[in-house]
């Protein structure tokens, strides 16, 4: 299979662009706005918008998983923070939000695609599974917690769409303490 070609500045520009107004939309008015607003709000032609996502189901696709990364991006960044507790309690926080407000978007997407949430679970499990670690190995964490454990309550937190969910994960935080 040959390598792919970079993208001329401009068709990454389009590309972003179009990625970056269907998100605002999807979170505005819902996965079913019509994708001539997109194109609108991208400041691009349907043409030019089709060629980068041919199907709405493309563009769902992408949204999500260019969300995906900016999660596991952010936990990568937490590593370095000064607390590895705070660290993963923000991280959780924000996998909540991303789990409760992305529902439908997850919903969405084709099952038959199941190589690609299987990819994207995987991600997000390696950047829990590393901030649990982080904080378990300076006694901030009880030490038999396993990230599976950990996501299986946070997800729990996220689907239960409750405007609880700060709530409930200080229950979850101060529940894993080390002892």
């Amino acid at each position: 299979m040959p390598a792919e070609r970079p993208r001329r500045a401009d068709a990454r520009r389009n590309h972003d662009a179009v990625l970056a107004a269907a998100r605002q939309l999807f979170a505005e008015r819902g996965l079913d706005v019509p994708l001539d607003d997109v194109a609108r709000r991208a400041g691009v032609g349907n043409a030019t918008m089709y060629r980068h996502f041919p199907t709405r189901q493309d563009l769902i696709i992408a949204v999500y998983a260019d969300e995906v990364t900016e999660l596991c991006e952010s936990g990568d960044a937490l590593l370095a923070a000064g607390s590895p507790g705070d660290a993963l309690h923000e991280w959780l926080g924000a996998f909540v939000a991303h789990v409760a407000g992305k529902r439908d978007l997850a919903l969405a997407l084709p099952r038959d695609g199941s190589a690609r949430f299987g990819e994207w679970h995987e991600k997000m499990l390696a950047t829990a599974s590393a901030l649990l670690t982080r904080a378990q190995d300076a006694g901030e964490v009880r030490a038999d917690l396993t990230v599976r454990e950990l996501m299986t309550l946070a997800n729990a937190i996220a689907l239960t769409g409750s405007d609880q969910s700060e709530r409930l994960l200080d229950l979850l935080r101060y529940g894993i303490v080390g002892r």
